[in-house]
């Protein structure tokens, strides 16, 4: 534990801890990375699955149980500290893959992910508290576009690794193994950190959260006009991730596109999400976060319905692309807003609503394109989504107050260096 005395906030004072937790977030990421390239093949090659609902109920099993340990991860951070959250998220990551190459039938897959969704929820839900907490208010944009950066380019690189692996050795079990070796890892890795909520206290200077669960809920959800218009963004976000993760694989190998080939493309996306959220997050710090949002729903919008208006590869990559960019806009800013706009004992918890609302986009997404995709086909389904995430773009827009970080407010001379940061 780190005595009162020595704990200071900013990511110069804390660089050794923050570093630690950004490659643990990688590897985070990485256990979900081989999922995006392998499962929905995996359903229709290894359990000859054909209704789209039906493939997709791994998805809606992982974004509901995600959603739920978001909340759950932000209170029980408050309760018991991050650390043993981070811990517990990783304890119930281990069985995942096993399970996955051992299923006898599709619904081993579904309970795997349930798993997962606890393990993501948790895991991920904790690197992003613990680095706000270091980090202090004046750097937090930053700070969470490096977390999430370092998260989706592990997204990334495991599906397009966990593709070839695919292609070359078969679906399982050889990919899962790698998941497996990530899992393991990250455990490891987590049994390092050290517990984080002195430096709440120290921000927070001793005050205590006012407001109840269900009263946080309510002001996030629905209240608060920025807090809620960020949790409706966030779910047509992932409405839409949902989509790319489930439906595109499926999407382009109806078009006769390869295991290798979809991997490239599953990898793409995230690639660009990932090295986008670099700048994206110090951007936010200096020059707001609402223009960022708007820019990069739109932006993903546009994506979404080229991979119907403009198919081939070769377009599909440069969609991908396009895709990884507006998402790298949104991602950490959605992340920031809440951070500036919460009280800091609440803030955990007010992360943790959001998250619940954004990570439900999963399910919504996989019940809405699996029910569009079987009943009028691929293209119907993709240029919805698409639609939706247009309309939240503007949403945004309309109901959204502008914010910014204290960084881009007058502060002490030291903070205007990047130099400084570190």
């Amino acid at each position: 534990m780190t005595s009162p005395a020595s704990i200071e906030l900013g990511l110069r004072a804390n660089w050794r801890q923050f570093a630690l937790l950004v490659a643990i977030n990688a590897f985070v990421g990485g256990v979900v990375g081989v999922e995006r390239s392998t499962l929905a093949p995996l359903a229709a090659h290894d359990f000859h699955i054909v209704s789209q609902a039906a493939i997709f109920s791994f998805l809606i099993s992982f974004g509901l149980v995600k959603a739920a340990s978001n909340l759950v991860a932000g209170r029980l951070s408050d309760r018991l500290g991050r650390r043993n959250v981070l811990l517990v998220g990783w304890a119930a990551g281990l069985p995942v893959p096993v399970l996955i190459i051992l299923a006898p039938s599709w619904g081993w897959v579904v309970f795997a992910n349930v798993l997962l969704g606890v393990n993501q929820g948790l895991a991920w839900s904790t690197t992003v508290n613990m680095k706000i907490d270091l980090a202090g208010p004046r750097r937090r944009g930053l700070a969470l576009g490096l977390n999430e950066a370092s998260g989706y380019l592990a997204v990334s690189a495991a599906a397009a690794v966990a593709g070839f692996l695919a292609a070359t050795y078969g679906i399982r079990p050889v990919p899962y193994l790698l998941a497996e070796g990530l899992a393991v890892g990250g455990l490891l890795l987590s049994l390092l950190t050290r517990e984080t909520s002195g430096h709440v206290e120290l921000e927070s200077a001793g005050a205590e959260a006012t407001r109840s669960v269900s009263k946080l809920v309510l002001d996030v959800s629905f209240r608060d006009r920025t807090m809620s218009s960020a949790c409706q963004a966030g779910m047509v976000n992932n409405l839409n991730d949902g989509m790319a993760w489930a439906l595109l694989p499926l999407f382009f190998a109806a078009h006769g596109l390869g295991l290798r080939e979809i991997g490239i493309l599953a990898g793409a996306y995230p690639a660009v999400w990932g090295a986008g959220q670099l700048g994206t997050g110090w951007i936010s710090d200096h020059f707001g976060r609402k223009r960022l949002i708007v820019g990069g729903m739109l932006l993903q919008a546009v994506a979404i319905a080229g991979f119907v208006l403009l198919p081939g590869f070769a377009w599909w990559v440069v969609e991908c692309i396009a895709l990884g960019a507006g998402t790298a806009l949104v991602y950490p800013t959605l992340l920031a807003v809440i951070g500036d706009a919460s009280r800091t004992p609440d803030r955990a918890t007010s992360i943790g609503v959001y998250r619940l609302w954004r990570d439900a986009g999963y399910a919504v997404g996989a019940i809405v394109a699996g029910t569009i995709a079987d009943a009028a086909g691929f293209p119907t389904a993709i240029v919805t989504v698409a639609a939706l995430t247009g309309v939240s773009g503007f949403l945004v827009a309309i109901r959204m107050r502008g914010t910014r970080s204290p960084s881009s407010l007058p502060g002490p001379r030291e903070e205007a260096s990047i130099r400084e940061l570190f």
